[in-house]
């Protein structure tokens, strides 16, 4: 998700797969998953598939960034 958000809130998959460092096969189940939840959003754009972050895609990063720096504050590498 933060490859979606450091590209504007919208990426394609190539970029994302690049970010993520994973298989598309194994990077498929986890955009599933992110779907599932409400985090990210799929448009069409002609024959492209855009991942957008939602609202709630935001929210969870930023909550995210609070409890890394706070584990990092004690040492702890998340």
């Amino acid at each position: 998700m933060n490859t979606i958000k450091e590209d504007g809130g919208k990426t394609g998959i190539t970029r994302i797969l690049y970010g993520a460092n994973l298989s598309h096969d194994r990077l498929v189940k986890y955009i599933e998953k992110l779907k599932e939840k409400n985090l990210i959003d799929i448009v069409k754009e002609g024959d492209r598939n855009m991942y957008l972050l939602t609202g709630k895609g935001y929210r969870f990063l930023e909550e995210y960034e609070k409890i890394r720096r706070f584990a990092e504050a004690f040492g702890i590498k998340i």
